[in-house]
C-alpha cells in the first residue's frame, strides 16, 4: 500500500502478520495477512501530509523454526526491498504475535526507526530471546493481561532488558484482554498510530505515551491503555 497521493513516502510502515506457529514449514494463511491491513490503512490516513507507506509483508512459511526464525528473515528481506525501491528512508516495523517477534528480532536493520510489538509471541524461557538490536530504536510492546497464548510477563521481562539498552521502550497493558486484543481494537490501533507517527513523521506522542516513555520500570513498562484512548486520533 502506497502513500495516500501515490508519491514516493519519506517513510515506510511494514506490517507484519501473526498466526504462525513455532516449527512448520507449509504455507501460511492469507486470513493473518489480511487482518493487519485495517492497520496499514488507518496509519496512511492518519498521515495526511507526510508521505507515509504502508506495506504487508508475506511470509514463506508458517513456522518460526527455531534457529532459523523465518519470519524475522522474511521482515529482514522486505527491508532490503524498501531500500531497492525508496532508498533509505526511516521504517517502523509493526507486528502481531509471531510477527510482532519477528519485527522485534530484526529491529538491527540500519532502516529500522521504530518497533510495534502487539500481543508478542516469545519463548517461554526468559532471557532467551536478544534485545541488542533494539539499541538505538523506539519500541512500543502492548500485550494484554489476559493472553493465554504467551505469558505478558515474558514481554514485560523482554522490554525491561531492552530499557537498559535504549531509553525509547514503554510497554502498554491491555487489561482483560486476550491474545488477539480484539476487546480493545479501537484503542489498540490509536495507540499504535500515535506511536508511529511519533516515531516515524515527528509528531508529538499523546501524554500517556510520553509519560511512559520518560517514566522508569516498572511503571513505563506497565502503562495500562485506556478505555477509549485516542478517540480524538480517529
Amino acid at each position: 500500500m502506497g502513500t495516500a497521493d501515490g508519491h514516493t513516502p519519506d517513510a515506510v510502515v511494514l506490517l507484519l502478520p501473526g498466526g504462525g506457529v513455532a516449527r512448520s514449514v507449509r504455507r501460511p494463511s492469507p486470513v493473518p495477512a489480511a487482518a493487519v491491513l485495517p492497520l496499514a490503512r488507518r496509519l496512511v490516513r492518519a498521515a495526511r501530509d507526510e508521505q507515509l507507506a504502508a506495506h504487508v509483508v508475506h511470509y514463506r512459511c508458517r513456522g518460526w523454526n527455531d534457529e532459523a526464525a523465518h519470519p524475522a528473515g522474511d521482515a529482514e528481506w522486505a527491508l532490503d526491498e524498501v531500500v531497492r525501491r525508496y532508498g533509505d528512508v526511516p521504517v517502523c516495523l509493526a507486528g502481531v504475535d509471531v510477527g510482532a517477534r519477528a519485527a522485534l528480532r530484526a529491529a538491527g536493520h540500519h532502516l529500522v526507526e521504530s518497533v510495534v510489538a502487539l500481543g508478542p509471541w516469545l519463548p517461554d524461557k526468559p532471557g532467551e530471546e536478544p534485545v541488542e538490536q533494539l539499541a538505538g530504536r523506539h519500541v512500543l510492546l502492548v500485550h494484554g493481561t489476559d493472553d493465554a497464548r504467551t505469558d505478558p510477563e515474558l514481554s514485560y521481562e523482554l522490554a525491561e532488558r531492552a530499557k537498559r539498552i535504549t531509553p525509547d521502550v514503554c510497554r502498554f497493558e491491555v487489561h482483560t484482554d486476550g491474545h488477539g486484543l480484539r476487546g480493545h481494537q479501537s484503542e489498540v490501533g490509536a495507540l499504535a498510530q500515535d506511536f508511529v507517527l511519533g516515531s516515524l513523521c515527528g509528531r508529538d506522542y499523546a501524554r500517556p505515551v510520553a509519560d511512559a516513555m520518560a517514566a522508569p520500570p516498572p511503571l513505563g513498562l506497565r502503562m495500562p491503555l485506556a478505555s477509549g484512548f485516542g478517540k480524538s486520533l480517529r
